[in-house]
């Protein structure tokens, strides 16, 4: 088997990587051993990942290299790829954090649901990825393992809460990687790290093993440098799940079909509140600029109003936090996880130990949803958010009524510098002002690299879809990216 260099391997897309593997130009544990290499050399600058699984991915590698010999993988577009796995999504035996002293000593006692798939399909999973605490965050700067630094600009954050598996990405620390998005922790890390990342449709991939932060919101989603490799991914994660009561069936989980140059005849809204105030005028250049290339290629592109996302921020933290309370209060203590050492009686125990446990903007999310859920707020807070968001997908459903695709920035401007935000939560709120309704409506949507700022950073480019017609935004996404490769 030939030799192969480092750079040989790492600008390759993990559809080429996988290909060279089966056909047995390179072997599976060299490039394992190569991608290790890497985060050996690199990850003191950036901090992706929590845990680097060294010695399980060697012993995997070999153990797919053997099923590759025996053409058992000889139909996945997966095999043997290296993939970093956000921190929230439970892997048997390994530890499992979510960036948070309250589990930094959490091994779970079984795989999620997307972890039996790609191993299934023969992807190496190398390490475990930096996060914000409990994936409450828009910059990794939440994490108790520190915050991850942008590969694009070590002094700039990478986007949050899935940072650290989009940086790893971005760094060429992972060929692929797996986030969670709750409100955009998909989409804004791959729009400030310059890569690419899909948030599915609710429902369409299983939720069993991911540890919940809002789990009406809550999808896994891949990250990749091209769109190709992030339908891969999909296609191989996506599928209904009897373990998760949210998941959908649907007719069709084939997106790599999707991959097609050709957007004639697609009709795209770009919301008119989309590219006012509060805007970058960078991003919002870049964002016609992209606007203008699919017109010319035959798509039908206007603007509309859809002025009801106005109201999703806050609709979306208060349901959002509201949740959260509800989901960590099982962290008590008690029954695993951090417990405090020292304490009188039980009430002690729980205080303590979840003061102790947890960083300040869970705390913050956690008070603010036990406050919207309280006797007297209930009504003025939760209730009027629950008519929000039924109001939100109300205007999406009348969009879409018209247009196939929704065209968008992700995030209203490029990556923050480290530190610009983390002492104002509503300034750092406000910058899920694009990606949150998304999510409030259950929507698929995808954020590609569309352009940089004038400091180098990338801008990205988001296309939302109607429920289930991942293949729709995969389309258009796909032929912007070959025209920009063009």
């Amino acid at each position: 088997m030939a030799e192969i260099k480092l750079q040989d391997t790492t600008p390759m897309t993990a559809l080429e990587l996988s290909t060279k593997m089966k056909a047995g130009e390179v072997s599976v544990e060299e490039v394992v051993k190569k991608q290790l290499e890497i985060i050996k050399s690199e990850d003191e600058k950036y901090n992706c990942y929590i845990t680097v699984w060294e010695e399980a991915a060697i012993a995997r590698a070999k153990e797919v290299q053997k099923l590759i010999d025996e053409g058992k993988l000889a139909d996945s577009s997966l095999a043997g790829v290296p993939i970093a796995i956000k921190d929230n999504i439970c892997t048997k035996g390994e530890l499992t954090t979510c960036a948070s002293k309250m589990l930094s000593n959490f091994k779970p006692p079984y795989n999620a649901e997307v972890i039996e798939r790609l191993e299934a399909a023969g992807a190496i999973i190398i390490g475990k990825a930096n996060m914000d605490e409990f994936a409450m965050g828009s910059t990794t700067e939440t994490s108790y393992y520190g915050p991850t630094k942008n590969p694009r600009g070590v002094e700039y954050v990478p986007g949050g809460s899935s940072g650290g598996a989009a940086a790893a990405v971005a760094a060429r620390e992972a060929v692929i990687a797996l986030g969670s998005d709750t409100g955009g922790s998909v989409r804004q890390p791959c729009s400030f790290c310059g890569v690419t990342g899909i948030k599915p449709t609710y429902g369409t991939v299983s939720r069993y093993g991911l540890i919940a932060y809002a789990s009406s919101l809550d999808q896994i989603g891949p990250i990749a440098n091209n769109v190709a490799d992030c339908a891969s991914v999909l296609e191989v994660i996506a599928g209904h799940d009897a373990k998760d009561s949210t998941s959908v069936p649907t007719q069709s989980y084939q997106y790599t079909k999707a991959l097609v140059d050709d957007v004639k005849g697609k009709k795209i809204g770009i919301p008119r509140g989309y590219i006012g105030k509060g805007l970058d005028e960078e991003v919002k250049a870049s964002i016609l600029a992209a606007a203008k290339v699919l017109e010319e290629k035959g798509a039908t592109v206007e603007e509309f109003d859809l002025d009801i996302v106005d109201l999703a921020i806050p609709a979306y933290y208060v349901l959002a936090s509201a949740e959260a309370s509800s989901n960590l209060s099982r962290y008590d203590g008690v029954k695993y996880g951090y417990r405090t050492s020292d304490f009188e009686g039980l009430g002690d125990l729980y205080k303590k130990t979840r003061s102790e446990g947890f960083g300040q903007e869970v705390k913050r999310r956690m008070m603010i949803g036990a406050f919207v859920l309280s006797s007297g707020y209930y009504d003025a807070y939760y209730n009027k958010a629950l008519r929000v968001k039924a109001l939100i997908k109300e205007g999406f459903d009348k969009a879409f009524e018209k247009y196939d695709v929704i065209l968008g920035p992700t995030a209203p401007t490029t990556a923050l510098k480290i530190g610009e935000n983390l002492s104002d939560p509503l300034k750092m709120y406000l910058g899920d002002i694009y990606t949150v309704s998304v999510n409030l409506a259950g929507l698929p949507a995808i954020s590609l690299p569309c352009g940089e700022d004038s400091k180098g950073m990338p801008i990205g480019l988001q296309l939302i879809g109607k429920p289930f017609k991942e293949a729709d935004i995969i389309q258009v996404a796909y032929s912007y990216e070959q025209a920009r490769i063009k």
